[in-house]
């Protein structure tokens, strides 16, 4: 099998300074991409500014033959989003692949996280998000062609203490991955989420000292793939984490259909509601949308299709 290179393509990567994120870059560079490096340099909670992280991943790219730019503005307001893809046209002309993984963390207990708490962790993961896509895709979508891949997180799909501002953005990043994939299917434009775990920045305090090998480098092929012109699936959220690499998805148990309910009767069929053994498992990309409502009507009508 011939090597998956992204030659020609050009490639804009949030976050791309340290952990992760620089991963991405070094592949992403290694493999023929041209790389605008974006990363401000900040702390974990996004205070401050450093040249550095970022200059020296182009740097990196650079010595290993491949070609590459520096960024330093931030992704949390929607004139850095639109400054971040502006580099990418300044110095190459187009933006073909967007790879959003900056983030910030402040963690706090529910009862204590304050509002600019919150606020300040959503700007960056999920409006950070919006802000580089809003500013991209109307670009990929003229192109007819275009790879997104966004960052979501086991903190958005199944929660964590201490930290309810980063898994309300890492959740919102799954809807917004969705409707990307949604809008992009007639252009040529794909859009997944990736869920990775690995040892980071954000890991500092935890004691991994029982933790299998779980090194950015190996997520970052699986974001590499997502990211390349053979990627085939969109919509989709893949798992990466310690080498293991999967696809979380969400699913509906059929559930039951009566004409009408009381409390009571909720109560007694709550075991055959939750019943998940034969699951709806409905694809984004095309009408998971749609078939939810079609399967949803066709069991209250009596029809096949929603016969369980």
């Amino acid at each position: 099998m011939s090597e998956l290179r992204f030659d020609g393509r050009v490639a804009v990567i949030t976050g791309a300074g340290r952990g992760l994120g620089r991963s991405y870059a070094l592949l992403l560079g290694a493999r023929g991409a041209k790389v605008v490096v974006n990363d401000p340099g900040g702390s974990m909670r996004g205070d401050g500014v450093d040249a550095g992280p970022a200059e020296e991943v182009v740097k990196e790219i650079i010595a290993a033959g491949g070609e590459a730019v520096a960024s330093l503005d931030s992704v949390a307001t929607p004139e850095g989003g639109q400054a971040i893809i502006q580099s990418a046209l300044d110095h190459y002309g187009r933006i073909d692949i967007l790879i959003h993984n900056a983030g910030t963390v402040r963690y706090a207990p529910l009862a204590e996280m304050t509002y600019e708490d919150f606020d300040a962790v959503l700007d960056v993961h999920l409006r950070g998000a919006f802000h580089v896509v809003r500013a991209a895709f109307p670009l990929m979508q003229a192109a007819g062609y275009g790879r997104v891949v966004l960052t979501s997180s086991i903190g958005g799909l199944y929660g964590n203490k201490a930290v309810a501002n980063y898994g309300t953005a890492k959740a919102g990043i799954i809807g917004l991955s969705n409707v990307v994939a949604l809008e992009g299917a007639e252009h040529g434009v794909t859009c997944n989420a990736i869920v990775p775990g690995a040892l980071t920045r954000m890991a500092e305090g935890i004691d991994t000292s029982a933790y299998p090998p779980m090194g950015p480098e190996l997520a970052a092929p699986v974001v590499g793939w997502l990211a390349h012109e053979s990627c085939s699936i969109s919509g989709e959220l893949l798992v990466a984490i310690a080498g293991r690499v999967a696809r979380a998805f969400i699913g509906e148990s059929p559930g039951i259909y009566q004409p009408s309910w009381t409390i009571d009767q909720v109560a007694e069929r709550i075991d055959e509601i939750r019943d998940t053994s034969d699951p709806w498992i409905l694809p984004v990309v095309p009408s998971a949308h749609v078939d939810h409502i079609v399967r949803s009507f066709a069991m209250a009508t009596g029809s096949a299709e929603g016969t369980v």
